[in-house]
């Protein structure tokens, strides 16, 4: 597959560039220490068609492809992991599974609002004691005439607190059975629906992360997405187009530490030359340019047969295994070429290293993404 930049894939870029510049670095730390979720910012993410890139335009969207896609994450995880993080959870995740498995009826009702940003989406399928095991769910749903009652938790969802609407997959079959789980979209407000407990992470502190709490929380049937039993399946689709989403956040915050490491190197001087021009740090230098082309490409790779709607499940997991273990040896490599300097929060790697290494864990885990690469060969 060829995969040459369009003049549309460069204008995206550049808008998110330009935003990301001037609406989020200015507030980068002052956000990460606070665990300040920046709602407006994705208001504004929506009026520029950020919210919603790849969500048709007859829906409220703006109609592009995963190429401008990959290319918005990245410009702006360049900046900020966090907001880099929830845009592609809104994007990929609820904002997708709506998108790929709703009826008409469903897109036209809660698209429109998603894609223009007015409201902020959320996803919940990890539990506290079934993270990878999800087929093992206790977050239930059992059918009541025309409605269904929701009882449960959700864990570790992105916008657990600020999410206005959600897509949930529950259990409606007994636990580890074949096609036991259903996908529903629940809104923010709806009696016996509210937030839990917000983590205190080491890294992408300003992308909320929170419980979604269920009791007798009651709901028509026509918020099920798709056919009772198809929710484990249309999960694992939505992962396959979510973990393209996460390798491109670990290109852009790889890129970030890297670009940060190279200019800071470049100026900084020791026995009177620039540290650049030591092999010690240019071989640093060279081995991270070199891993993320080869973690860019990979993706290209996932986000081109994604768009050509052709099978990505081993591709989308070798994209986001290899990108986010690069994003984390980068990161921690940009560190050392700052030595101390690196470990403090005047410098922008120290950022970049702790938001790192959520990229190997989110959406799958890297031992998971090898899981699915292998049962992929060995077909």
């Amino acid at each position: 597959m060829q995969f040459q930049q369009t003049e549309l894939t460069r204008q995206v870029a550049q808008i998110a560039h330009d935003f990301a510049e001037q609406a989020i670095r200015p507030h980068v730390m002052e956000w990460d220490e606070s665990q300040f979720f920046p709602r407006d910012v994705f208001h504004r993410l929506g009026e520029l068609g950020l919210m919603g890139v790849l969500v048709p335009e007859e829906y409220g969207g703006a109609g592009m492809g995963y190429a401008e896609y990959k290319a918005a994450i990245i410009e702006v995880a360049k900046v900020c992991g966090s907001v880099g993080l929830s845009l592609a959870a809104h994007n990929s995740l609820c904002t997708g599974h709506i998108l790929a498995f709703g009826n008409e009826t469903q897109k036209k009702q809660w698209l429109p609002r998603l894609a223009a940003g007015q409201a902020i989406g959320a996803w919940g399928l990890t539990e506290a004691n079934t993270g990878s095991d999800a087929s093992n769910m206790q977050c239930t749903a059992v059918r009541d005439g025309n409605d269904w009652i929701l009882n449960g938790a959700k864990n570790w969802i992105t916008h657990g607190i600020s999410g206005d609407i959600a897509v949930v997959i529950t259990r409606t079959g007994e636990p580890r059975a074949k096609n036991n789980a259903t996908a529903f979209v629940v809104e923010r407000g709806t009696p016996g629906f509210q937030a839990g407990k917000k983590e205190n992470k080491l890294g992408m502190r300003a992308s909320e992360t929170a419980e979604m709490i269920f009791d007798q929380c009651r709901i028509p049937d026509a918020n099920r997405l798709g056919e009772v039993g198809d929710g484990f399946h249309q999960s694992m689709k939505i992962l396959d187009g979510g973990r393209i989403s996460i390798a491109a956040l670990s290109i852009g915050i790889a890129k970030g530490a890297y670009e940060a490491a190279l200019t800071y190197a470049q100026q900084r001087e020791q026995f009177g030359k620039p540290i650049a021009q030591f092999q010690a740090i240019a071989f640093k230098l060279a081995d991270m340019a070199t891993e993320i082309e080869a973690a860019d490409l990979l993706t290209d790779q996932a986000a081109a047969r994604k768009q050509a709607h052709l099978s990505v499940t081993k591709e989308a997991a070798m994209a986001k295994y290899y990108a986010s273990e690069v994003c984390v040896k980068v990161a921690n490599e940009a560190v050392q070429i700052f030595g101390g300097y690196g470990y403090t929060k005047d410098f922008p790697v120290e950022k970049f290293y702790r938001d790192a290494k959520l990229c190997t864990i989110g959406e799958g885990t890297s031992e998971i993404q090898k899981l699915v690469i292998a049962r992929s060969i060995q077909r």
